[in-house]
């Protein structure tokens, strides 16, 4: 009685709704609310009644991996996509409440996708965001996490699930450590241009050097601001005449030589 209450509640606020079923009337039932897509849970995956009832609704699924294989995937992947699955994400999973880190082993979501050639993300049973935000820098496009009003409720998830405010900061350590992945270009940012013009090392006077004086190596010195001619340069420089007085610790540029 609650989907549809919950559903119009998810819409009035911006929230994609869906519902994990368990038997086939749910299933039917969640499609007939027309759900945008439909979760599988970890312990579902053998259940190929339901499996197939889901992947005819041809709407996206999400399936979690908790407590299976390779091979158990595999299967049940197969199932989905003969009976007309076709939008599928893996979440790479482990069924322990709460998951422990050394039991998360987060490289096997580069297994699943490589093996499957599916879109991975992770579903955290975890006590805190850190595995998460790991998962997230290895690719992980879908996070899944508990969520309650109060952790002190009766029932046996909310003592490791998310309140109102750690799940406010969650999302916003997610969105951030997505910011801070950018892209794969490395190159000098506009946001360090002054930086690198200031911080950045140049060939300066070492001591004041006469117009018309031939310069040395022993002339010059490199140091900062680097708004003089790059130390790179410097056997170009040796051996030219100063065209201006230069005075010591001035920048020198190639209007002075």
């Amino acid at each position: 009685a609650w989907q549809r209450v919950l559903m119009k509640k998810c819409r009035d606020c911006g929230v994609l709704f869906a519902s994990s079923p368990f038997d086939l009337a749910a299933v039917e039932e969640l499609d007939r609310l027309n759900v945008p897509f439909f979760k599988i849970a970890s312990y579902e995956t053998d259940d190929c009644r339901l499996l197939k009832a889901v992947g005819a609704t041809g709407k996206p699924i999400i399936i979690s991996t908790g407590n299976s294989d390779l091979k158990m995937g595999g299967e049940a992947l197969d199932i989905l996509r003969k009976a007309g699955g076709r939008e599928i994400i893996l979440l790479h999973c482990v069924s322990q409440y709460p998951a422990v880190y050394r039991d998360l082993n987060l490289r096997a979501m580069a297994t699943l996708k490589e093996k499957f050639k599916l879109p991975v993300g992770f579903s955290d049973h975890t006590l805190t965001a850190l595995s998460a935000i790991a998962a997230v820098a290895l690719g992980a496009c879908v996070i899944e996490k508990h969520f309650t009003l109060n952790k002190k409720q009766v029932g046996p998830d909310h003592p490791f699930s998310l309140e109102p405010d750690e799940l406010k900061e969650f999302i916003v350590d997610i969105r951030e450590t997505e910011l801070a992945l950018g892209s794969d270009a490395k190159k000098v940012l506009d946001s360090e241009k002054e930086n690198f013009r200031l911080a950045r090392r140049s060939l300066h006077a070492a001591r004041d050097i006469k117009k018309g004086t031939k310069i040395t190596a022993e002339m010059l010195i490199v140091k900062r601001p680097g708004l003089g001619i790059k130390s790179k340069y410097e056997r170009k420089v040796v051996g030219r005449f100063a065209k201006k007085d230069i005075k010591a610790d001035q920048w020198i540029t190639e209007e002075m030589i």
